[in-house]
């Protein structure tokens, strides 16, 4: 597994005690943690991007594993995303995210069989991302649909990838838009 050169990582916690005009019963602990690495393919085209895949499964344990540690309690929503700097390319973020980071991402949180919904854009230093979320056992959970914005007011530097993963303990604030319910899941398919 390859060791990104990592400049500094980022968490963010939030937690929700009212939403509109109501308290929570319970409130919702949401969690992002970005790291800012060096990206090895900055400047040129690189046909092979496995050095990123590697880099991407390293990021999604050690990652994972510090959110799961500061939310403290089960989670229930994830997301990932990255942003790329100007000297990258979109597909440097690709690599990061789809081919390896998935499953020690799962594992850190204690499963999940949902897709883990992305995203990911090229800009400067101070981009900003909405990082989407998704029921970690089915997709069609429409409580849990939902987002967090990750942004590093001195990153990516033109040579840098941030790489994101956002965890939730709940769905949105109060949701009343109907949908499959969490006690209503099957867990069998990720879907449903």
């Amino acid at each position: 597994m390859k060791v990104p050169v990592i400049r500094k990582v980022v968490t963010n916690i939030e937690v929700i005690h009212r939403e509109g005009f109501t308290p929570m019963e319970i409130p919702i602990k949401r969690c992002t943690v970005a790291a800012v690495i060096e990206n090895p393919f900055a400047g040129g085209y690189t046909e092979d991007l496995s050095e990123l895949s590697e880099i991407g499964e390293y990021l999604g344990d050690y990652l994972s594993k510090k959110a799961a540690e500061a939310l403290r309690l089960p989670v229930q929503s994830y997301g990932k995303g990255a942003i790329i700097g100007l000297d990258g390319e979109l597909e440097h973020g690709a690599a990061i995210l789809h081919p390896k980071l998935g499953k020690p991402m799962r594992e850190a949180i204690g499963g999940g069989k949902s897709i883990i919904p992305s995203a990911k854009k090229t800009g400067p230093a101070g981009t900003t991302l909405d990082v989407p979320l998704h029921y970690k056992d089915a997709a069609f959970v429409r409580t849990h649909y939902d987002a967090m914005e990750v942004r590093i007011p001195d990153a990516p530097k033109w040579n840098e990838i941030v790489v994101a993963l956002a965890f939730t303990t709940g769905g949105r604030p109060h949701p009343r838009i109907g949908g499959l319910q969490v006690s209503e899941i099957k867990g069998e398919d990720g879907l449903r």
